[in-house]
């Protein structure tokens, strides 16, 4: 049986990715901050679901909590990092971006290079990594926000340069980026959304694109469209929104 570890499964994507895996034949550890929401996820399949609660933002404890949850598993062949937070704040106060940096960027990375020297070592193994189309463009309303969201875009295609290098001394590293737009969770925030996608639709949608191994998914996948459109939106223009 695979195994696999969901980092940020007390709610929204990686509550959803979870259950998807463990219907499908996966033994799956989950994390979080709010035990009493991992607990009542394992109560739906006990069998399936290994617990170890943990703020990612901790980052001096992520190595160690990391590894209690392999050691649970036997072993590891996937990790998806779902963990992030984000608040609008065009007032800019600091408390609230740094939260976002601790968590996105600070706690991101220490997740994602635990995960790639772990499958380093071992030869194999895939990370998933769960961005955001918000990453392409900065956010007058949340700054911190899409700017954190455009390191994990960056520092994941470093991750699969360096899994592409690897595989000339026969290391299999898969490196996934998933990138949603709009997803009916706690974590869409704001006035004008739109293709707001639901939580079961993006799920299946991102089980598929991690069973394909594809570099980059967008969800859904209409979303591509718009993070090419972002991307041609000239400065002085786009500033303008």
């Amino acid at each position: 049986m695979k195994k696999a570890i969901v980092v940020g499964a007390s709610s929204g994507i990686g509550y959803g990715i979870a259950t998807v895996l463990a219907n499908n034949n996966y033994n799956v550890g989950i994390t979080g901050r709010r035990i009493g929401l991992l607990r009542a996820l394992k109560k739906t399949k006990p069998n399936a679901f290994y617990i170890q609660a943990f703020d990612v933002s901790n980052v001096a404890s992520v190595a160690t909590n990391i590894q209690a949850l392999v050691n649970q598993l036997g072993g590891l062949d996937l990790l998806i990092l779902s963990a992030g937070t984000g608040e609008l704040n065009e007032q800019l106060a600091f408390d609230k971006e740094q939260q976002t940096i601790e968590t996105n960027v600070l706690g991101f990375t220490s997740v994602a290079t635990w995960a790639f020297n772990y499958f380093e070592q071992q030869g194999y193994g895939h990370l998933v990594a769960i961005t955001s189309v918000g990453g392409s463009r900065g956010s007058r309303i949340a700054p911190a926000y899409n700017a954190s969201k455009a390191f994990q875009i960056n520092y994941v295609e470093g991750l699969q340069q360096k899994a592409t290098a690897l595989a000339a001394k026969n290391k299999k590293i898969d490196i996934t980026d998933i990138r949603p737009g709009f997803v009916d969770t706690a974590m869409a925030k704001g006035e004008g959304q739109f293709w707001v996608a639901p939580v079961n639709k993006a799920v299946v949608q991102i089980y598929n694109g991690i069973v394909a191994k594809n570099k980059v998914v967008y969800i859904t996948k209409r979303w591509r469209l718009m993070g090419i459109l972002l991307k041609l939106i000239p400065r002085w223009i786009y500033c303008k929104l």
